[in-house]
């Protein structure tokens, strides 16, 4: 029996996200599957940043919605918690993030975030620019649950 798969999508405020939604529900292969769409900021921060907040999370609701995902934006002390918290309640099977340009470990958000998940998760990691599914980086989580 195939189990199901559980996916995903870590987005921040750049309307370049509808690509890694994309690139999430093309991990999705059946009706039984999920597509979670999440935006985290720190508490105190706009949602959004510099974009209007309430256009900001249209866009994000409208892209969330063609591709059949559940949206969750909210705001947390601790991002990468959060996101690992979230990633264990739903049983997230694969999370889907953006290239970090961050070349210090300790800035880089998908290292931050793999150190605090405790679950077996597939990360992917989705460059600035791609063209084939061969640029993709694939991230095995060794912590297990």
């Amino acid at each position: 029996m195939k189990h199901r798969k559980r996916v995903l999508v870590c987005v921040t405020q750049q309307k370049s996200c509808e690509r890694l939604i994309e690139f999430g529900r093309n991990l999705v292969n059946s009706d039984k599957d999920e597509l979670h769409v999440i935006h985290v900021v720190k508490e105190n921060w706009k949602y959004f940043g510099q974009l209007e907040e309430k256009d900001a999370l249209d866009y994000l609701f409208e892209v969330s919605k063609e591709h059949n995902a559940m949206l969750s934006v909210f705001k947390a002390k601790d991002i990468e918690k959060a996101l690992s918290d979230f990633a264990e309640k739903h049983k997230i099977t694969d999370i889907v993030m953006g290239e970090s340009l961050e070349r210090n470990e300790q800035q880089n958000m998908i290292n931050r975030l793999q150190d605090q998940t405790e679950i077996k998760v597939r990360f992917l990691v989705v460059p600035v620019q791609f063209d084939e599914e061969n640029d993709i980086i694939v991230l095995e989580n060794v912590m297990s649950s």
